[in-house]
């Protein structure tokens, strides 16, 4: 009896190890064929996003200009939007199209994070020549500490830009394209000596067309805009520059000045190349009298 209770046991454990060895070999390869899965996905490549244009994340890069700079996308669109206006009534004034006035602006300060524009608020790499009475700073370049001119605001940066466009004759090639032909004008300032790199025209063409800054072209003309990149940082930001503390408003508005210290009626006045008279009459004043803070209209 015993015998047979035994036997009885021995079976029905035989039976037991005999039906659970399936179920472990069907988990073993379950998570064979998931390792090789996720595997693969960790291999598959990512899909770059567009074909011509960096994605409109926060994409860093380096402008090489007179420094090196490192910038992000964010902090060119910001410039963009600090300096459209000044770019634009410049366009308007000298005729010089508002998109290479912003290109070159992006490519020659990094951005405004160059040392020239940080040092010395020369946004355009110009260099003293023999014409310059103004202030200036060494800085190297082709050559070894070079002459370059500095500026009290970066708005005189932008003002001198026009005007040393607009004074040599080299570029008076320039003023025979049309105001909104930026390919024209970025190929012409290469050729005139504006800068010896090659790559210049594509440099500045390549900015304008992913930033679309063509678009203040446009709003000059009153000819009907078309984005080039469409997955270019947006036209309107949350990014307000008069509620950047650190932001210099002369910088920003070409029309007004805020009175700084030791300034008088007679210096903006030269500053501006106006008469101490209208200057007056601009802002509605009976005597000389100007006070630290205060804003004039200075156009």
């Amino acid at each position: 009896m015993i015998k047979k209770i035994v036997l009885l046991l021995v079976i029905l454990a035989l039976a037991s190890c005999s039906s659970s060895k399936p179920a472990i070999a069907t988990t073993k390869k379950a998570a064979a064929v998931q390792s090789r899965t996720a595997a693969t996905k960790r291999s598959t490549p990512v899909k770059p996003i567009g074909k011509n244009y960096p994605s409109t994340n926060n994409t860093t890069e380096v402008i090489q200009s007179t420094s090196k700079t490192v910038v992000t996308s964010d902090l060119i669109n910001n410039y963009v939007l600090l300096y459209k206006d000044i770019a634009m009534g410049n366009m308007k004034t000298y005729g010089i199209p508002a998109s290479i006035i912003l290109a070159q602006g992006i490519l020659e300060s990094g951005a405004g994070r160059g040392d020239l524009a940080v040092d010395a608020n020369n946004h355009f790499g110009i260099k003293c020549h023999n014409d310059w009475l103004g202030e200036s700073v060494r800085h190297d370049d082709d050559s070894a500490q070079e002459c370059f001119r500095k500026y009290p605001q970066a708005s005189e940066s932008y003002r001198d830009h026009a005007l040393f466009l607009v004074g040599k004759k080299r570029y008076a090639t320039l003023f025979t394209y049309e105001k909104d032909d930026y390919k024209s004008w970025a190929k012409g300032l290469r050729a005139a000596g504006y800068a010896t790199d090659p790559k210049y025209p594509d440099k500045l063409i390549s900015y304008i067309e992913r930033y679309n800054l063509h678009q203040y072209d446009c709003q000059v003309t009153g000819r009907n805009y078309v984005p080039i990149n469409t997955s270019a940082p947006p036209k309107k930001s949350s990014y307000d520059v008069a509620s950047d503390p650190k932001i210099n408003m002369n910088q920003y508005d070409p029309n007004s000045y805020e009175v700084q210290k030791g300034d008088t009626l007679y210096s903006i006045s030269k500053k501006f190349n106006l008469l101490v008279e209208d200057l007056k009459r601009k802002n509605n004043l009976t005597d000389n009298a100007i006070s630290i803070g205060q804003r004039l209209k200075v156009k």
